[in-house]
């Protein structure tokens, strides 16, 4: 498969794999994050923090869209999903350094941020060097 090929199935990944994953942070938190991770969302500046999470994956999602479907959108969208998913992760290394394990399912998530942010970014380095040699 192409290096254009894998960047546009990664980025059609992210766009379609993060869309419950944003809307489970901020459509109804009090609903969906208080089952799955056991704390409540029961005051309305923690409403509005998840719903601004909520609206920084959306947006996100927006760039990884125009890029898996807009050429011209592919690097910047790269670098974008390489900045989101290593950022994160970093976040969530510095939270077990800081605070310990947390839930599963967030270890989970750092496990998969940590593979697809590298993976992009060999991508983007693959992309330099035909983009170099050719």
């Amino acid at each position: 498969m192409t290096n254009e090929r894998l960047q546009r199935l990664l980025l059609w990944l992210m766009t379609l794999g993060l869309i419950p994953v944003a809307l489970s942070y901020g459509f109804m938190p009090e609903k969906t994050l208080s089952p799955l991770y056991g704390f409540s969302v029961d005051n309305i500046n923690l409403r509005h923090i998840m719903r601004a999470v909520m609206g920084l994956y959306l947006g996100q999602i927006v760039l990884w869209f125009m890029g898996a479907t807009k050429p011209a959108f592919r690097k910047p969208a790269m670098i974008g999903l390489v900045v989101f998913t290593l950022g994160i992760a970093a976040g969530r290394m510095f939270s077990l350094l800081l605070d310990g394990v947390s839930h599963f399912l967030l270890i989970v998530y750092l496990i998969l941020e940590l593979l697809i942010g590298f993976f992009a970014l060999y991508l983007l380095i693959q992309e330099s060097k035909l983009e170099k040699s050719g």
